[in-house]
């Protein structure tokens, strides 16, 4: 166990060395210099990810069970019966932005899965100095065999730092700013809560059709940007396969495209090679990812890279822990088999 561990943390620090550029992109969303990274891009469209979703380009709408479901598709948390406590960390070393948090998801222990959520984290720590808090809760529940519905709910707060922003603080350019705190900071650019709701078609034994919506309060602004879509998938017992497409509604005034697809093989039953694409038609970029890891009994250690095929670029790394509770027999699963 500790040698395929090892080999995978080695192929994943040498795609990261592979991928990483230098120099470092401003982390200035309001400059007008093109040859920066669009904000859009920098703060990751508000979106976070796991380990196995950013590897597979984004495209896991349709088979997106366990720990990744409640990003991108609530409904696929009832495709499997789990239940894993998992801890992740993200971070892009060219616009300074890291995310860390922790993630619940019960499959097992009732017809009605849950999962639980925070994240938090900085965003143009040497620009803005944006901080970040998202908290999700979301449900699903199989109306039958092949039909899974699931919501979930979110809150989002997004302070900035009124330090090096470059605005007085006066009573008109300074009305943010929150002197209750210590240093002062400025009031919460974003503090919204919003849902997204899915649903899964299981229209073969390894093929899923899934539809979604997120943030769809509609918030109207790029960091909390509202979205529809979805995405097919077949997966089997070694390998997944799947296509998303993406309907951005807010962050480019009119509804740009994002389209994934992705890649999955399940090697020796405990280590998964993936690989994925992503174009973003709004910011006009192409991305590349891949990712790895070891998936044991009882605990998984998976991680990724995505790298930005621009000029500046930006290079995502990602790593999470899961324990597989479910393995721990402190728990009794129903009667009833959800898949």
């Amino acid at each position: 166990m500790r040698s395929v561990s090892t080999t995978s943390a080695g192929i994943l620090a040498a795609a990261a060395s592979l991928l990483l550029a230098p120099g470092r992109a401003s982390a200035d969303p309001d400059a007008l210099d093109p040859t920066r990274l669009p904000p859009q891009v920098i703060y990751n469209y508000g979106e976070n990810e796991t380990p196995r979703s950013a590897a597979m380009g984004g495209a896991l709408r349709a088979l997106g069970n366990g720990t990744s479901a409640i990003y991108l598709n609530p409904s696929a948390m009832v495709e499997t019966r789990v239940y894993h406590l998992g801890a992740q960390v993200q971070g892009t070393p060219e616009t300074g932005r890291q995310i860390y948090g922790a993630t619940v998801v019960d499959s097992v222990t009732g017809k009605l899965a849950g999962s639980i959520s925070v994240m938090a984290g900085l965003m143009d720590p040497d620009g803005l100095k944006r901080s970040l808090i998202d908290v999700r809760v979301a449900i699903a529940y199989p109306i039958s065999e092949r039909l899974f519905l699931g919501i979930g709910g979110r809150y989002a707060k997004i302070n900035q730092s009124p330090e090096n922003v470059g605005f007085p603080n006066d009573k008109v350019a300074g009305g943010l700013v929150d002197t209750s705190t210590s240093p002062p900071s400025r009031y919460g650019i974003v503090n919204a809560v919003t849902f997204d709701a899915g649903l899964t078609v299981k229209v073969a034994d390894s093929i899923y059709v899934a539809a979604v919506g997120q943030n769809l309060t509609y918030p109207n602004n790029g960091l909390l940007p509202t979205t529809v879509g979805g995405g097919i998938g077949l997966g089997t017992d070694t390998l997944s396969i799947e296509a998303d497409g993406l309907a951005d509604l807010t962050s480019w005034g009119k509804p740009k495209a994002r389209v994934g697809v992705g890649g999955e093989y399940l090697v020796a039953d405990h280590v998964p090679i993936r690989l994925g694409y992503r174009f973003d038609q709004g910011a006009k970029i192409h991305t590349l990812s891949s990712g790895v890891g070891y998936i044991g009994s009882e605990f998984s250690v998976e991680g990724s890279v995505k790298r930005t095929l621009s000029s500046p670029g930006a290079t995502t790394l990602l790593l999470s822990f899961e324990y597989f509770f479910e393995a721990s027999g402190l728990i009794r699963s129903p009667s009833t088999d959800l898949d």
